[in-house]
């Protein structure tokens, strides 16, 4: 008997993850275990394996597919065998007599309305029933394929003299006069998810940035103690980053007001540190998290954020990794930056921007005297935290890095 291969729920926060790629073509035999597809969440990518053994008689969502968890994305069994009886998404209804490609966002918003999808003719990629498409079905104005493909090139823009109570046909399209030239890359995956958060983080929030910096010769003797220090130790790959880490999580207990999040006009201030950390990787940036990092030693606390770190760059970090932060860390310091607006990953109310590390003057004994000094960008949710607590909180984060060596001892 054919058996669906589903899309796996992918970790408490993941609700539907793109099709990158086929490894095995319908036809072709396949064990349980043996990889079936490559898939991308908002998160990471990961390998979807088979769940059962055939051959593979069906793949039920095309590459570049958005697919719902818990969907049907592929039907095993034996050669000639019948799929009728597979529905091509798991919702507990009968089987579609036909297999429609459709996005999640049009699927839900056409079973909302009532409207019968199946004979709505897609205007996304490969036939695709897309959102546009079935709000012009419950509009009762219907946009040709061929129009709306040249409409979504980028290559035509309606003419201003179209009638808007009528639909827009390849009459209606006239050339964009602005020039182009150069490569032209749509946002796809999880570049794509990224500039829908940072929009939606900027349009949802009130952010207020502050600016200070932390003496940082405690900091530089520090490290410099621990690069050679003995190699039992384990201490050596200790990096002016961690220490940064340790000092936010043992600085935020002090503030829960910056160590919370904010949903649905609620603050929940959390009992721990769950500290996330951007890394820059090949496919963007990525915020992997430090599950109760107040309660690491820093050794810990290093290997943690070395390992999530490796895993972001290497595309095997967990969904579940990668969600559940209470309060994110951004450091563009090795990368010459002094001082920066970093945005706020909602629902979190606070972010700390990290710089290099640069001489500043300061008065010593009636005398000027240049002391490096490490730059610190506060973000905050300004509709929850007020500005005085994050420099309260920016004063003693900076006194904690000033005496490092202290506050790693107690």
């Amino acid at each position: 008997m054919a058996e669906a291969v589903v899309m796996p729920k992918l970790g408490n926060t993941v609700e539907s993850a793109i099709i990158l790629g086929w490894h095995v073509a319908v036809g072709d035999a396949i064990s349980a275990g043996d990889l079936l597809c490559e898939i991308e969440t908002d998160k990471a990518t990961l390998e979807i394996e088979s769940t059962a053994s055939g051959i593979l008689l069906a793949q039920l969502c095309a590459e570049g597919e958005e697919v719902p968890v818990l969907s049907n994305i592929a039907v095993v069994g034996s050669e000639g065998e019948s799929i009728a009886e597979i529905a091509p998404v798991s919702e507990g209804g009968p089987a579609p007599r036909k297999l429609v490609k459709i996005s999640p966002r049009a699927r839900n918003l056409a079973q909302r309305n009532g409207l019968d999808f199946e004979s709505i003719a897609g205007s996304g990629p490969g036939g695709r029933v897309i959102e546009r498409d079935i709000e012009a079905a419950l509009s009762g104005a219907k946009v040709t394929p061929v129009a709306q493909a040249m409409l979504d090139s980028g290559d035509y823009e309606v003419a201003t003299d179209h009638a808007r109570d009528r639909p827009v046909s390849k009459a209606d399209l006239v050339p964009v006069t602005a020039e182009r030239s150069g490569k032209a890359i749509p946002l796809t995956g999880l570049r794509k998810t990224i500039a829908r958060r940072m929009r939606e983080s900027l349009q949802s929030t009130a952010q207020l940035t502050l600016n200070a910096s932390a003496d940082a010769r405690a900091l530089q003797g520090y490290r410099r103690r621990l690069k050679a220090s003995d190699a039992g130790l384990g201490l050596s790959a200790v990096s002016i980053n961690d220490l940064l880490l340790f000092a936010v999580s043992r600085t935020l207990p002090e503030f829960p007001a910056l160590n919370a999040l904010f949903e649905n006009e609620v603050i929940y201030e959390q009992d721990e540190v769950h500290l996330g950390q951007a890394v820059d990787t090949d496919r963007g940036l990525l915020a992997p998290v430090i599950r109760s990092a107040d309660s690491l030693t820093l050794n810990q606390l290093a290997a943690e954020a070395r390992r999530l770190a490796e895993a972001c760059r290497a595309g095997s970090v967990q969904p579940d990794e990668l969600s559940g932060g209470s309060f994110t860390v951004s450091n563009l310091g090795a990368l010459g930056i002094e001082s920066f607006t970093p945005i706020l990953n909602p629902p979190q109310v606070g972010i700390l921007g990290v710089g290099s590390i640069n001489l500043k003057p300061v008065q010593q004994d009636g005398e000027v005297a240049f002391v490096p000094h490490i730059g610190l960008s506060l973000t905050i949710n300004h509709q929850v935290v007020d500005g005085a607590p994050a420099a309260r909180f920016l004063a003693r984060l900076s006194t904690n890095l000033a005496q490092i060596d202290l506050l790693v001892a107690i």
